[in-house]
């Protein structure tokens, strides 16, 4: 069964924007990798007090650590929108609780 993972960082949500439209191609050959590594759906999310959110389902989350190691470019790209505390990551499973819409 695949996994939601949360990736929460405090930074600046418009730099990741403006860097991201910037080099749609690097963006592109990262998302390809991922998907080598069992990504199924990927989401980036703003909050306007400067909190950036990752929003992934993978396969499994030995997918993601792999993915997440195999790229380092990935905190060099954090970093320069203003990432300077490691991400909180997060696995969650879906729960069975019969009110699912």
């Amino acid at each position: 069964m695949s996994v939601l993972m949360t990736f929460r960082a405090v930074g600046d949500p418009d730099e990741l924007e403006r860097r991201s439209a910037a080099n749609p191609e690097g963006m592109l050959a990262l998302i390809d990798s991922a998907k080598s590594h069992g990504l199924i759906s990927h989401r980036f999310y703003g909050s306007p007090d400067g909190d950036i959110m990752v929003l992934d389902e993978w396969g499994s989350e030995q997918g993601f650590h792999a993915f997440f190691a195999e790229n380092p470019q990935i905190r060099q790209m954090m970093a320069e929108v203003g990432v300077s505390a490691p991400p909180e990551v997060k696995f969650w499973r879906k729960l069975d609780t019969h009110d699912e819409v």
